[in-house]
């Protein structure tokens, strides 16, 4: 196993990349930051540039990007820095579309890609996944809501064209129940409900199939309070609850003894692995999810929203 240092370019300085890349890289020997890329500024001590195309003019010494952007322009800054030779990881959905997702695993022959799902490293995901594994699944119930203007404050790009609005934050539910459901989720319906005045849904209600189960499937980002990120799910053996982002496991009420949350730690040391094996992990089956109910979903008007 190789223990070469990993130099990082870190691009979109975002509250994601402050609150959760920021703290996983300082605390990992094999990586370092070596540049970040933001129109809106960079870190102190650390070489800045206002845009990926900047910073890769600068030819610094460099190993791997990380892309924190919008999922919109996700994909081609993943193009520029693969056609540089470099790594990439790239935060949840990895990228605004499926036929992105596939060029992206095509032009990234001879470097790693890792397509992040970040809620799968939750603390309790994995533990689900192998008691499930023997488990006959009778019915799933999906509740995931937050309030938007508490995890994406004045975040206008998430509820335009692209942004995916609701599905920012179902997707990582997405994530989870691929990971541990032993088959795959079909989807059957869709509602969803988007403000007069934007382009994506911040509501919706879907139904979905797994094998003979029905996965019901309640999504918000227009709900007070505390946020509700529960899984529920009927077994021949109990009944199974992921709450808390799948921080936390039941199973008929006993709660589970689950080791300490740590999601990005966890993804950045796969995302060393990966390099070392010379591998990919790309896995586009949430985005699949989220692309069916926009094809197959019915719309209802929702009033005007402003942050």
């Amino acid at each position: 196993m190789s223990n070469s240092l990993i130099r990082l370019g870190l691009v979109g300085l975002g509250k994601i990349a402050r609150d959760q890349h920021l703290p996983a890289i300082a605390t990992n020997p094999r990586f370092a930051l070596t540049a970040t890329a933001d129109p809106m500024g960079g870190l102190e001590g650390i070489a800045s540039y206002p845009t990926l195309d900047a910073l890769l003019d600068a030819r610094l010494a460099l190993d791997a990007i990380v892309l924190c952007t919008p999922p919109s322009v996700r994909a081609g800054l993943a193009h520029r820095a693969l056609e540089a030779g470099l790594h990439v990881m790239l935060e949840k959905p990895p990228a605004a579309g499926l036929s992105q997702v596939d060029a992206l695993v095509r032009a990234s022959a001879g470097r790693t890609m890792l397509a992040t799902w970040h809620s799968r490293e939750s603390a309790a995901v994995d533990a689900a996944a192998a008691w499930l594994a023997s488990r006959q699944i009778k019915a799933v119930r999906l509740n995931w809501r937050e309030d938007v203007r508490v995890w994406h404050p004045g975040q206008d790009w998430l509820l335009a064209a692209g942004g995916f609005g609701v599905f920012d934050t179902a997707i990582n539910a997405f994530s989870i129940l691929t990971h541990i459901l032993p088959q795959p989720l079909a989807l059957e319906s869709a509602d969803l409900g988007i403000p007069a005045n934007r382009q994506a849904p911040m509501t919706a209600r879907l139904t979905m199939r797994h094998a003979g189960a029905e996965v019901a499937c309640d999504l918000s980002i227009l709900h007070p309070g505390a946020p509700q990120w529960d899984i529920a799910i009927d077994t021949d053996a109990g009944l199974l609850e992921l709450t808390q982002g799948g921080q936390q496991m039941a199973i008929d009420g006993k709660a589970q003894d689950i080791a300490p949350d740590a999601e990005y730690p966890r993804l950045y040391a796969r995302f060393a692995r990966l390099i070392d094996a010379g591998q990919s992990d790309v896995d586009a089956r949430p985005l699949t999810l989220v692309a069916d109910a926009m094809m197959l979903g019915s719309h209802h008007s929702l009033p005007s929203f402003e942050f």
